[in-house]
């Protein structure tokens, strides 16, 4: 199920990574149409950026101090040019939902591995929460117990117990609320309910 999620969840990226990246490519139409000068400095980047890859493959040694300079000067000149049209830098590249894994849902560390990044990681325990039985904690939780639901007549032959029900489960929610409070303590043993249909074993509010 797990895995199952995960290839809805990569799907959904793909689809918002395509969509950032094609409103980028409307918003620098409209901007370049309306600005031609910057559409010329874009042009120029680019045929300098695939002459300095070309130079270098052509010639490893050789000094690309003179691409670099020119390529400084186009970047200088189009910021000029968006600051003029109070318009920032920013607004010529993708507007992703997670700037750190550019919804790809996966980042690059330094030594190069790969590895989930936290939104995804988040979207997936969003998933497991939701399909459990607490997600709604603002409702149900130790403070909308209700323990008057629970009879507080005592009978044996029918409980099996010498105490009454809402006796009895105010001593269950008082083991759970020490469950909780000693979660982090390695000693804390472990909570299991069972028992058949009926026996009122989930969360009365």
């Amino acid at each position: 199920m797990q895995n199952e999620n995960l290839k809805i969840l990569l799907k959904e990226y793909d689809q918002k990574k395509l969509k950032a990246e094609l409103d980028l490519e409307k918003r620098k139409k409209e901007l370049y149409d309306n600005n031609p000068k910057l559409r010329e400095i874009e042009e120029s980047l680019q045929k300098l950026a695939i002459s300095t890859a070309k130079n270098i493959l052509k010639n490893p040694s050789s000094s690309i101090s003179s691409f670099k300079d020119q390529i400084e000067f186009l970047k200088k000149e189009k910021e000029n040019i968006l600051k003029k049209l109070n318009i920032n830098t920013s607004y010529l590249k993708p507007f992703y939902e997670c700037n750190l894994c550019n919804d790809t849902g996966y980042v690059t560390n330094k030594d190069n591995t790969r590895e989930m990044c936290h939104c995804l990681k988040q979207k997936l325990l969003n998933i497991s929460f939701n399909k459990s039985n607490i997600y709604n904690l603002d409702k149900e939780n130790f403070n909308t117990f209700d323990e008057t639901i629970f009879s507080d007549d005592v009978d044996i032959s029918k409980y099996k117990f010498n105490i009454s029900p809402r006796s009895n489960i105010k001593n269950i929610k008082q083991k759970c609320i020490n469950f909780v409070n000693d979660f982090d303590n390695p000693q804390t043993k472990n909570l299991f309910f069972t028992g058949g249909t009926g026996l009122r074993k989930n969360f009365y509010f």
